[in-house]
């Protein structure tokens, strides 16, 4: 058997976190066995799907690089398949016309509330034979079977059991002839021959409905794995302000995906006590049975742990794909000044957590100074212009930019030569060159700056100090 996952988002909003977790276990599962990993849009609800919602899900699965073997497939383009399973269930008598009014069901609603019981369909045309009532477009049912029960061997909670008489006959046409999500899911997997269903928990109840359709329809359902839901850190439902947002939000916070994946990845699944996973890794050592059955809670601070671990490990090259796009929104084009964002991503990697301040540190590389930290400067005293001064002279010789190392040690030089603690003199330097006075190593920051454009700060902030 060829395992088959799948990703099936509704596009009435963006690919949010919990969203990017299931698409990332299918995939994993998929990648694992040496199976197909298909994207299914399910935009049966035309009232509130959006062609935006539909670019910010494929947006943010090709940011996360969770590439799709089949896809996207459309269930708006597959109205003529739902209409045929329809008829085929009512010719069979797995289904029926209901000609049930919405005031009809408040009202049968209501007085079975009054009577303290639980709110369900009463199967009240479920046999019925006599004249269609007039004015009223009838929804279809489908029969499910009033003995018995449905037995899921739920790859996370593991056996669970669904009596018959509890489940409704739910409806799988409305009155306008649309199919609904729980026929329409059954018919997509079973024509995408998914084996895998892996999804969030809140649609344990849909499953047992769904492997009655199954069922009716003479098909074997796929496996089920119903993930855990992902809470905020105090426990409590995940909103917005907890991290509940577009996945490409991540990204305009200045996350990498590669963090984000591995951060995903450990809400809820693990492997002894790593925490640090390539995709391979993730590939190789994914198994459902590893999830957890209570509910995760997402750590903003373990993100940003994550996300600056991988400034450290990964190519900087790579992180400095990410990082020209954050500088772009500065409106910073590296490519026409400045260092190689790749060497801002060395520099700047155990100084930044997020490349919204990586970008924003490195600001004064490719910009122009706008001003002075003011408690820096009134720190100075009158030795700054000289310091200035004789650092311009040293650092204007070619030979002290051959290496970092050189020019380390030629501010050194100056300091002594001057009689002065290098901690009086390498503040000053930082000031001259951004504006305030932390940095990398003086050797390292010099190098980015370059010995035309370190000369003329020195110059600037000399004029500023003796204007």
């Amino acid at each position: 058997m060829t395992v088959r996952t799948r990703f099936a988002p509704s596009p009435t909003g963006f690919l949010h976190i919990g969203g990017a977790r299931t698409a990332l276990f299918s995939y994993l599962y998929a990648r694992k066995h040496g199976g197909q990993f298909v994207l299914r849009v399910e935009d049966t609800d035309r009232e509130r799907s959006t062609p935006e919602s539909v670019n910010a899900i494929l947006e943010g699965m090709a940011w996360l690089n969770l590439d799709y073997d089949e896809g996207p497939f459309y269930q708006t383009e597959r109205m003529v398949r739902y209409k045929e399973v329809i008829d085929q269930l009512m010719a069979s008598g797995h289904a029926y016309p209901c000609y049930a009014s919405r005031e009809e069901l408040d009202q049968l609603r209501e007085a079975q509330m009054a009577r303290g019981e639980k709110p369900r369909y009463d199967h009240r045309y479920r046999d019925f034979t006599g004249t269609p009532p007039a004015g009223v477009s009838a929804v279809v049912r489908f029969r499910n079977p009033l003995e018995g029960e449905v037995v899921i061997d739920d790859g996370v909670r593991g056996r669970v059991v669904f009596q018959n008489n509890e489940l409704d006959d739910l409806i799988i046409a409305r009155s306008d002839g649309g199919p609904t999500y729980n026929l329409t899911v059954v018919v997509d997997d079973w024509d995408m021959a998914i084996t895998h269903v892996i999804r969030g928990d809140d649609h344990l109840n849909n499953t047992a409905r769904q492997i009655n359709l199954y069922r009716a329809l003479g098909v074997t359902p796929p496996s089920f794995a119903h993930l855990p839901m992902i809470h905020a850190p105090d426990g409590t439902k995940l909103s917005k302000r907890h991290g509940a947002v577009s996945v490409m939000q991540y990204r305009e916070a200045g996350y990498l995906p590669e963090a984000l994946l591995n951060y995903l990845v450990r809400l809820g699944w693990s492997h002894g006590d790593q925490e640090i996973f390539t995709r391979e890794e993730m590939v190789t050592l994914f198994d459902i049975q590893d999830i957890n059955q209570s509910a995760s809670s997402i750590n903003p601070d373990k993100l940003r742990w994550l996300n600056q671990h991988y400034f450290k490990i990964q190519p900087p090259e790579h992180t400095a794909l990410e990082l020209r796009w954050h500088l772009g929104r500065l409106d910073i084009d590296p490519a026409l000044n400045g260092p190689d964002p790749a060497r801002i991503v060395v520099a700047y990697a155990d100084r930044a957590h997020t490349l919204v301040e990586m970008a924003e540190l490195a600001k004064p590389y490719y910009q122009d100074l706008h001003g002075y930290d003011a408690a820096a400067l009134a720190k100075l005293d009158a030795d700054a212009p000289g310091i200035l001064a004789a650092l311009g002279m040293a650092l204007a010789a070619p030979e002290v930019w051959d290496e970092e190392g050189t020019l380390d040690h030629t501010v050194k030089q100056v300091a002594e030569t001057l009689g002065f603690k290098l901690g009086k003199v390498g503040p000053l330097l930082r000031l001259a060159l951004l504006g305030q006075t932390a940095s990398p190593s003086l050797g390292v920051t010099l190098s980015l700056f370059g010995q035309d454009k370190t000369l003329a700060r020195l110059r600037a902030l000399h004029g500023f100090l003796t204007a």
